[in-house]
């Protein structure tokens, strides 16, 4: 907390310099407040400040519940009213014709960098989060069981009109057992980890109907008696549920996953790499979703914010609301793939030891959930589309829509036109649209990380973990490093000269080019190309620390090692050519000093 302090004024000085506002007061009341909260303030309190500024920024005033637990003058805030006062009218709160925009971002900057800092969460707020996953899993089951028949009949045909290319594809390549199936590097429920998911010996009956244990576990005929001796075939009765658990997202609430068994994961990567291939193939589908880039959801949330005609929408609960019955009905002409998909999709999970059986068509962590909840949602957009419309949608009209509706993943971007539809629609299928991050009346727009108020990009930085003291502290460096230089790149020279010494004091810390792998400063000065050549490859090399990650050791030989070499994705070679002698992800890293090269 402490070191805290003094970063929280080199930060204000920095966006007062900014915006030509003194910002002593307002660290007069952060240094009381932090006194009397703690780390909450910064984390919660300050992030709701600027949830409640984006919602005023899109209505056009400060409303007189908003900001509360702050003291006014007049329609805003005390806290920060420097930069409110380039914003904001003080007397009535309305938003100024002409407010600065980079008082907008200073705002949003000081307010939101705090919220999303890698700091696990009170028990209760975690018992929270468990109570709201269960909770949320009885939304679905009532969902399903009044929807109206009529409206699930037409997103059963919308579905058609948008996926049936894709998913005939996909179909096609199930049916002739063409699915390469991947282990990926994650945890899984039955706790394998790297090479050994190669020896994975479950699999399920459901599996084995769709995914022969002979065809997908065994790559020689000469190993199939003893392969199929090592595998044990769980009836569904027995199958292993996902193991949900939670992971730090922000001090207020943590993110609740679902761990998949080994078998599960194994084939979920198989189908997502077909639909991807699918999906690129599919001009139409291409422009309406994607999960390899958010560049396109961040120029149209651009274009929204410039001229008004577009908006961004944002879902609480996204995934977990996705009820199988949504996916069912989607795939519902495509019998092989809807057998593979429902084969590879767990049926119950483990929550703290009580295993319920899931409405949900799966939870974070399942390679499917991703790829299937940007499908459903794009569909129930046009489901409310084609009732503003008040006529059957046609596939041209879909194509004349392109690059006004996207979806990546709960990052929804629709025509302004027809959000009122659309959310209905939504709705209608049992999800929760955040109107607190959802925008279309004013000109703040946000999606896939990026924010932009009327065609300006005012994304800030946000601190990612605590500082570091200690040079063993290595996650903890590389997040400042990386704080240190976005913020250089945002021009927070102040805040960027206290980071550089409390840097120093660890580390080394030379100027090195953004390519560099050395932890280093980025400057428009350049990189430090004079401390050494390097004899082998001619190249300028700095002195610096860089991370080292070991990679755990797992061993893989005999068939499961022919299974993992035959099942590459890839006609190239493994990246790693010791790839059969260690695997996974690291479990420790520490920084090592040496020479490197500098770009």
């Amino acid at each position: 907390m402490k070191s805290l302090t003094p970063f929280l004024q080199c930060v204000l000085d920095d966006l007062g310099t900014w915006c030509r506002t003194s910002t002593i007061r307002d660290f007069k009341t952060v240094t009381e407040r932090l006194e009397h909260e703690g780390l909450s303030f910064l984390t919660i309190t300050l992030a709701d400040f600027g949830a409640e500024l984006q919602k005023a920024l899109d209505q056009g005033h400060v409303g007189h519940d908003q900001f509360t637990g702050f003291r006014r003058a007049g329609g805003l805030p005390r806290f920060l009213g420097g930069f409110l006062d380039q914003v904001f009218e003080r007397g009535s709160g309305r938003l100024l014709p002409d407010p600065s925009v980079t008082c907008i971002w200073a705002l949003r900057q000081f307010t939101l960098m705090w919220a999303k800092i890698a700091l696990p969460c009170t028990p209760a707020r975690v018992s929270s989060a468990i109570d709201g996953y269960l909770e949320c899993e009885k939304d679905v089951r009532a969902a399903d069981a009044s929807m109206d028949p009529d409206t699930l009949g037409r997103y059963r045909r919308i579905g058609v009109l948008l996926w049936a290319n894709v998913f005939s594809d996909v179909d096609h390549e199930v049916y002739e057992g063409e699915i390469n199936p991947q282990h990926g590097p994650g945890a899984t429920a039955d706790r394998l980890r790297g090479n050994a998911k190669w020896r994975q010996s479950e699999w399920t009956r459901r599996l084995d109907q769709v995914f022969p244990v002979g065809e997908y576990l065994v790559v020689n005929p000469r190993h199939i008696e003893q392969r199929l001796a090592d595998v044990h075939i769980l009836e569904p009765g027995a199958e292993r549920p996902v193991r949900v658990i939670t992971v730090p997202k922000t001090l207020k609430t943590p993110r609740i996953i679902a761990v998949e068994p080994t078998c599960m994961q194994f084939v979920q990567q198989g189908l997502l790499a077909s639909i991807w291939r699918a999906l690129r193939a599919d001009d139409l589908a291409r422009s309406l979703i994607g999960w390899s880039s958010q560049v396109p959801n961040q120029h149209l949330a651009c274009e929204g914010s410039r001229n008004g005609t577009l908006a961004t929408l944002d879902l609480s609960e996204a995934s977990d609301r996705v009820s199988n019955q949504h996916v069912r009905v989607l795939l519902a002409n495509h019998p092989h793939l809807a057998a593979g998909v429902d084969a590879s999709r767990s049926r119950k999970a483990d929550v703290l030891g009580h295993v319920i059986r899931l409405a949900k068509f799966a939870s974070m962590g399942s390679a499917l959930c991703f790829p299937f909840e940007s499908m459903v949602f794009a569909t129930i957009v046009f489901v409310g589309i084609e009732r503003a419309l008040n006529r059957p949608i046609t596939r041209q009209d879909i194509q004349s829509l392109a690059g006004q509706v996207r979806v990546y993943g709960d990052d929804i971007i629709v025509p302004v036109d027809y959000v009122h539809a659309v959310m209905t629609a939504l709705s209608d299928f049992g999800l929760r649209v955040n109107v607190n991050k959802s925008f279309w009346t004013g000109k703040f727009r946000e999606s896939c990380g990026k924010d932009y108020y009327d065609g300006t990009d005012v994304s800030i930085v946000r601190v990612r973990s605590v500082f570091p003291t200690d040079r063993t502290h290595a996650s903890e460096i590389v997040s400042t490093v990386s704080l240190r230089n976005q913020l250089y790149q945002a021009g927070l020279w102040g805040s960027v000269r206290y980071l550089d010494n409390m840097i120093e004091r660890l580390i080394p810390f030379p100027r090195v080019a953004e390519t560099s792998p050395v932890l280093g400063r980025y400057s428009y000065l350049g990189a430090d190309y004079s401390q050494k050549l390097c004899p082998r490859l001619h190249r300028p090399l700095v002195k610096g620390a860089m991370l080292r990650a070991v990679i755990p050791g797992s061993p893989l030989g005999d068939h499961a090692a022919l299974h993992k070499c035959l099942s590459s994705p890839s006609d190239l070679p493994f990246a790693d050519e010791r790839h059969l002698e260690r695997a996974g992800r690291p479990r420790t890293a520490d920084i090592k000093t040496g020479w490197g090269p500098a770009a």
